[in-house]
């Protein structure tokens, strides 16, 4: 999936981040037309214009060509949020954290539907990509400002329901085909549960 916010690297990082997006896109497309079990790495590829031997120098399997960015999402994602003013809600603070995922192909929103069929037609790929997101949720409660004792479970609830806010989200983006905007939705779900987050933080 391209246009994943990054750091500048070295030209070589760069291009090759540029030929993981380009397969990115190809096995992302492949998927939602046929299915991840019935789309083969040679066919990936092949249509990449790749050699087998080369496509597994940058991927470790054809399930990661679609599902690496969100790894790499992971750090921004924690950054934005231990970003945020130190006297703003936790909540808000998450929500306005994930701007960083929806500023991904904010101008090819068509690529993001793709790929959202993709993983609704793929309960294989849809729970790798649940588990990459446990990633994220590790990585945001490890972000957490607001002083917590040990044990405190505040924090992880507070990070696994806005992620599933954002699951939400993105699920009835998809629903209707991209008619409402992923932030109108977004702010939707967390807004029903701004409340019960705010009793917590009290």
């Amino acid at each position: 999936m391209s246009d994943t916010p990054r750091q500048r690297g070295t030209l070589r990082d760069r291009t090759r981040r540029a030929m993981r997006d380009e397969v990115s896109a190809v096995a992302t497309r492949l998927f939602a037309e046929q299915g991840c079990d019935n789309t083969t790495v040679e066919q990936i590829a092949a249509e990449a214009g790749l050699s087998r031997t080369t496509f597994f120098r940058y991927f470790g399997t054809k399930e990661d060509v679609v599902l690496t960015w969100l790894e790499d999402l992971g750090p921004g994602l924690a950054a934005a949020f231990a970003a945020r003013p130190a006297g703003e809600h936790a909540w808000v603070s998450l929500r306005r954290a994930f701007d960083v995922l929806l500023e991904i192909n904010a101008d090819a929103p068509e690529r993001a539907l793709t790929f959202q069929r993709m993983l609704k037609g793929n309960p294989t790929m849809m729970a790798r990509y649940r588990d990459k997101q446990q990633k994220w949720e590790d990585l945001l409660v490890a972000a957490w400002k607001q002083p917590r004792g040990a044990g405190d479970p505040v924090p992880r609830a507070l990070v696994a329901s806005a992620i599933a806010c954002l699951n939400a989200s993105f699920e009835a983006w998809e629903a209707c085909d991209g008619t409402v905007a992923r932030e109108e939705l977004l702010d939707r779900a967390m807004n029903a549960l701004a409340a019960v987050g705010t009793a917590t933080e009290t």
